[in-house]
Formats: structure tokens, C-alpha cells, sequence
């Protein structure tokens, strides 16, 4: 007969997830936890209906502070919100807890989004927009026969939803894919921006969220087109076709369906559709006056600030992203837009014996024979009798209409950014700069004008290539330059973010007008004296990113972009003595002690672009009676000296670009000591 077994007391089981929270050491955020955190982490789990509403609105009341926020999170308020409030009987308390979620989200950092995302929020926002989707397509009675306060709360609740939604977008690409995959989120989204019933307010956060998920994300454009059950596609065109901030972000989203989807200008989508129907809505934005103040009373909602903003948020994204499009026409049409390689990324002289002579072997007669490593930046000096002096004197004003835009059919996104957007840009970076909200707009401007000055300066353009787009722009160009660049240069501004902002600006410029930019007299030595004032800082440029990588990039520096202003400017047929100082500032540059190993690669190339050509008058009048060629002679030991010290695991794409000046200066002091003048 078996022993009966004794019975043992067990103690209750704790929950698994839930640990035990010490009280913080620091006597006042102890105190404020058992005055404030702990009655209301103790009322959200009450049994009584009332008491969890009522706590779940004071915590999400409470969140936005700094020390509340951080003591929550201590006593595992998220835990508790996703499993106990979310799922409450009182549609009050749900949306107090997305509520906190969303702030939770906004006010932390992309870390906790990520937690978020692992203990499976994205099954809750599914349940929840659900519920909203039934609520707005098939509820009884019909959603517009509720209660004011209901409908508030529904909205309160999806307006959460759609911020966290973006918050968790925005924190790692796997997200982004998961939000996309499910269908139940993408209806809802595509609901809210169809139905008439929602508030302009819901319909902003709507469209801001697509956007958001909707950038490089080729399932969710394809998506929105395939849409039959709310025609979001159709609906996003509508909303583009008006007026305001749901016009313009509208704009965002399909420009983003656009890229996504490769509707260019060589290869337009449904109806032809490409970023050009999109850039006058964007540009009749940037007419209307702004300022941080919202209209009518409500807290929420774009203000006109915030769509100015936008709209040229959106348009510096077309500037940048037109590129793509240059490049699919030029694969797939013969003479059409072609990139030069850019300024950066130039690599050196090839074999032929116009270019360089190596080995002793001339290959005069061989022109035809390009060469992979041809200096096309070079190439782009032949353009410049495409004009004559009058060019100056008729792009001093800025009302005039210049028939050379209208050659531009086959690229009617560039043609809609010259003829309207870039007017719109130089007038608002010429604000008055009064306070914080006109700097950010002077700032997005130039973002913008950069962006499309950059896409049109990489294009070659030697030889008469893409001279449709070259007569377009040139006049344009130097409406930049006179503009927005000469008043921001005399200004003398200590601001170094707009300093890098208009400098970059003025490179691409300069880059496409070579000698004939519109510099005023002596113009040239403010790049100089920012570059000597701005030294060895390695400042990125604005417009260009925020991450860790960008912002430690050598040749982002505003220095660097002096000296690709400077190089430009001293190009054939720039006056003789303007290309002079500017030679003996590069070549003292290089020569000098301490001068970053990027400083020195940009002038040297600088250097080699300016004086590769012996026919051009600066070649003799210059670079020869100067003495340069001794100068870049005694370089050389002490160039391969300094490119050995670069630590290629570090440093990879400097070592790479110092290696390659390296055998480019041997092989341009060999080319120029052949083509002397005593020589020829």
C-alpha cells in the first residue's frame, strides 16, 4: 500500500513578468513615488470601473514629466497598460492607455519603441484599429448618430494609434515591415484618409503616417495603387488637388508611392503620373504666410508653419530623389540626361595623350579612346561657350520668363522645379530672420535649392550633352547665385550651419558655371576667409543627415566645400587674376603643416581640374610663371607619407581617396612637366 502523500501549503505565484521594484535612493523621487506614482499604479489595477479611468487619465496626464515618466516605467506601467488597460470593459480607459503608449513612445528613446514592438504592441494596435474600422464602415447605429463624446474618444484613440504608429516606423526597418504586412493596420489607415466623417486633425496624422511608413517601402506603394475597397489612391489625389496641409501632405505621400514604385519622368505611372503633378501644390504652399499659431482653437492639427515646412521638406526630397529619374532616362535613351562623375569622386587622368602621357608614349590622335579613369569634371569646362556675356544682365531680376525651360518635355519634373519652385525657394531664403520659425524656413530652403542645384551639377554636360537642361538652368543658376548665395556671403553670418548650408549651395552652383558664376569683385576671398576661419572642423553639412556616420565624414566639412567653390570659380575663362589667388590658395593649402588629409585630396583635385588643360590662358600666365609645378613636386613625398598613416579600417573611404590623389599627382606632375611651354 503506498504512502499518502503529505499535503504541503504553497505560497500564490507571483506573475512571472512582474519584478520586484526598489524605491529610488534620491529622497524626493522617493517621496514623489508614494505621494503621486503609487496611488495611481494602484488604481489602474482596482476592480472598480470608475477608479482604472480615472487613474489611466491621470498617468496619461502625468507621463510628459520627466521624473513621473521615469518612475512609471520603474513600476512597469507598460506591462500593466498592455495587458490589463488596453483590454478594459471602459473605452475610456483604452484610450487613456494608448495615450500613454503614445507619449511613452515619443518622449523615449527609438530603444523603447523596439521593446515595444517585442512584446507584440503591434497585436494590440491591430485589435484596436479593428474595432475603429468597424466603428466608422458598419456600426449601429452609424457612427454619425453617436454621442459627441463617444466620437471623441474614438478619435482621441485613433489619433494615439496613428502616432505610435509613426513612432515605431521611424525605430527600425523591421517594424516598418511588420506594420506594412498587416492588412488589418494598412485598411485602417487607408480608411481614415477616405472617410468623410474624419477631422482634419485625424486626416493630418493620417496622411503624416503614411509618409512616414510609406518612404523607400515598395509594398505599401503598391498597396495604396492596388487599393479597391477605399480607392486610397484616387482619395490621395483629391486631397493633393486641394488647398492647405492636407494638401501638401498628401503631396508626401505620393511622392514617396512615386520613388517607391519607379514613377519618373522617363517612366511615369498610371495617367502619367510623376512628381511633376505634384510640385505646383507645393509651391502654391510655400505662398501662403506662416507662423507657429494654429488656425482656430485646438491644440491639434498642422499649423502654417508646419505646412511650409513640409511642403519644403517634400520638395528638397524631389530635388534629391531626381536623380533615380536622370539616371533610368540614360539607361534607357540614348543622349538622354547623363551623370558626370562628381567633384568627390573623381578619378584622375586616363591614358590618352591629350589627357596625360605615361610611360613616354604619347597618344596624341587617340581622342576617342575614354578611358574609365578620364577626369569627366574636366569635361565640363568645354561647356562654356554655350554662353556669352550677356547672360549676366539678363538674369538680374527675377520675374523673368526664360524660354530655354521649355525644351524640357521628356523632363517635366525638373522643368515644374526650375520654372516654379526654385522662384519660391530663393524668396524665402532672402526672410527677414526674426525669430526661430524664419530660420528654420530660411533653412529648408537652401536644404531644397541644394538638393536640385547638387542633381543638375553631377550631369555632364561636355560636348554638348544635355544642353536642353544646361540652357534651362544656366540662367537660373545664376539667379541662385545673385540671389540667395551673394547676400548670405556679404553678410558675413557667424552662424557656421548656414555658412555650410550656402557654401554647399554655391559649390553645385559653381560646379555647372564654372568662370562665368556671377561672382561681385573680390567675392572669392570670403570663401577663403571661411574656409581659414572654419579650419579643421569637420561640421556635415545640414541637409545632409544626423547620423553618427555623416557627421563625422571628412569631406562634409564646410572647409571642403570652400575649396570645391574656390576651384570652381577659378575655372576657364575666370579672370587672371582671380584664378591666381585662388591657385596660391590651394597650392598654399596643401603645402601647408596640419591641413586635414581632406583638405588636401579637395585642392589637389581642384588643382588638377583647373590646370589640366595647357591650352587655356591660366595654364601659362599662371600655373607656370607662379612656379606651381615645383610646389606640387616637393607635395608628393609628403602626400604618400600622410595617406600610409591613414588607417584603413577607420578610415577606409579617406585611405582610398588619399591612394588615388597620390598616383593621380605623379601622373598630373609627369603630364605637365611633358607639356611645358618650352615644350610645345
Amino acid at each position: 500500500m503506498g504512502k499518502s502523500r503529505r499535503n504541503r501549503t504553497r505560497a500564490p505565484r507571483t506573475d512571472p513578468i512582474s519584478k520586484h521594484v526598489k524605491p529610488p535612493s534620491d529622497p524626493e523621487l522617493a517621496a514623489l513615488r508614494e505621494s503621486r506614482i503609487l496611488p495611481v499604479i494602484k488604481d489602474l489595477q482596482s476592480p472598480d470601473v470608475k477608479s482604472r479611468s480615472t487613474a489611466a487619465t491621470a498617468i496619461a496626464n502625468i507621463v510628459t514629466d520627466t521624473k513621473c515618466r521615469k518612475l512609471l516605467l520603474r513600476e512597469q506601467v507598460v506591462h500593466i497598460v498592455l495587458t490589463e488597460t488596453l483590454t478594459d470593459a471602459s473605452i475610456d480607459s483604452r484610450a487613456a492607455g494608448w495615450e500613454i503608449l503614445r507619449v511613452l513612445a515619443q518622449e523615449e528613446e527609438a530603444d523603447f519603441c523596439v521593446h515595444l514592438y517585442r512584446v507584440d504592441v503591434l497585436t494590440a494596435i491591430e485589435h484596436a484599429a479593428k474595432a475603429i474600422t468597424e466603428t466608422l464602415v458598419a456600426s449601429e447605429p452609424p457612427f454619425s448618430k453617436l454621442m459627441k463624446a463617444q466620437q471623441r474618444l474614438l478619435w482621441d484613440m485613433t489619433n494615439s494609434l496613428l502616432a505610435l504608429l509613426a513612432s515605431l516606423a521611424v525605430a527600425r526597418e523591421e517594424i516598418v515591415q511588420a506594420i506594412v504586412a498587416n492588412t488589418t493596420i494598412l485598411r485602417f489607415l487607408f480608411r481614415l484618409v477616405s472617410a468623410d466623417v474624419v477631422p482634419q486633425e485625424i486626416s493630418e496624422e493620417t496622411l503624416s503616417c503614411l509618409m512616414t511608413l510609406a518612404e523607400d517601402n515598395l509594398p505599401l506603394g503598391q498597396a495604396i495603387i492596388d487599393d479597391q475597397e477605399t480607392r486610397c489612391y484616387e482619395e490621395l489625389l483629391k486631397l493633393k488637388s486641394k488647398s492647405g496641409s492636407r494638401s501638401v501632405l498628401a503631396c508626401g505621400v505620393l511622392h514617396n508611392v512615386f520613388v517607391s514604385l519607379q514613377w519618373l519622368d522617363y517612366s511615369p505611372g498610371k495617367d502619367g503620373a510623376c512628381d511633376a503633378i505634384l510640385v505646383p501644390n507645393l509651391c502654391e504652399a510655400l505662398e501662403q504666410p506662416f507662423s507657429s499659431t494654429r488656425n482656430g482653437d485646438d491644440h491639434q492639427g498642422f499649423s502654417p508653419f508646419q505646412t511650409v515646412q513640409t511642403a519644403l521638406e517634400v520638395l528638397a526630397s524631389i530635388g534629391a530623389d531626381f536623380q533615380t529619374a536622370l539616371e533610368k532616362g540614360n539607361r534607357q535613351q540614348p543622349g538622354a540626361a547623363k551623370p558626370a562623375a562628381s567633384a568627390e569622386e573623381w578619378n584622375g587622368f586616363g591614358d590618352d595623350g591629350d589627357e596625360m602621357e605615361v610611360d613616354g608614349e604619347s597618344n596624341h590622335g587617340e581622342e576617342d579612346q575614354e578611358e574609365d579613369g578620364e577626369d569627366e569634371d574636366e569635361d565640363e569646362d568645354e561647356d562654356d561657350d554655350e554662353f556669352d556675356e550677356e547672360d549676366l544682365e539678363k538674369v538680374t531680376g527675377l520675374d523673368e520668363d526664360h524660354e530655354e525651360s521649355d525644351d524640357l518635355q521628356d523632363v517635366p519634373t525638373l522643368r515644374a522645379l526650375i520654372q516654379l519652385a526654385v522662384p519660391q525657394l530663393i524668396r524665402l531664403t532672402n526672410i527677414a530672420i526674426e525669430n526661430d520659425e524664419a530660420l528654420a524656413i530660411q533653412d529648408h530652403a537652401l536644404s531644397a535649392l541644394n538638393n536640385i542645384a547638387w542633381t543638375i551639377s553631377i550631369l555632364e554636360f561636355a560636348d554638348g550633352e544635355n544642353a536642353n537642361i544646361l540652357a534651362a538652368w544656366a540662367p537660373v543658376a545664376k539667379k541662385i547665385w545673385l540671389k540667395a548665395v551673394t547676400p548670405i556671403v556679404e553678410a558675413d553670418n557667424a552662424d557656421l550651419s548656414l555658412a555650410t548650408q550656402v557654401t554647399s549651395l554655391a559649390w553645385a552652383v559653381a560646379r555647372t558655371l564654372q568662370g562665368k558664376t556671377p561672382v561681385t569683385p573680390a567675392q572669392h576671398r570670403k570663401f577663403i576667409a571661411l574656409y581659414q576661419a572654419t579650419k579643421g572642423l569637420g561640421q556635415s553639412s545640414p541637409g545632409a543627415g544626423n547620423g553618427q556616420e555623416e557627421a563625422q565624414d571628412p569631406f562634409q566639412s564646410v572647409g571642403i566645400k570652400c575649396i570645391g567653390v574656390l576651384g570652381s570659380l577659378a575655372r576657364d575663362p575666370a579672370p587672371i587674376d582671380v584664378n591666381r589667388e585662388i591657385g596660391v590658395f590651394l597650392t598654399t593649402v596643401v603645402n601647408a603643416p596640419n591641413t586635414p588629409p581632406a583638405d588636401i585630396i579637395e585642392a589637389l583635385n581642384q588643382l588638377f581640374d583647373i590646370y589640366a588643360d595647357e591650352d587655356v590662358a591660366c595654364d601659362k600666365e599662371v600655373f607656370w610663371k607662379d612656379g606651381f609645378l615645383s610646389h606640387l613636386e616637393a607635395l608628393l613625398p609628403k602626400l604618400k607619407t600622410i595617406a600610409k598613416g591613414i588607417d584603413k579600417r577607420a578610415q577606409e573611404e579617406l585611405r582610398m581617396k588619399a591612394d588615388e590623389v597620390v598616383l593621380n599627382l605623379g601622373r598630373f606632375i609627369q603630364y605637365k612637366k611633358k607639356h611645358s611651354p618650352r615644350t610645345r
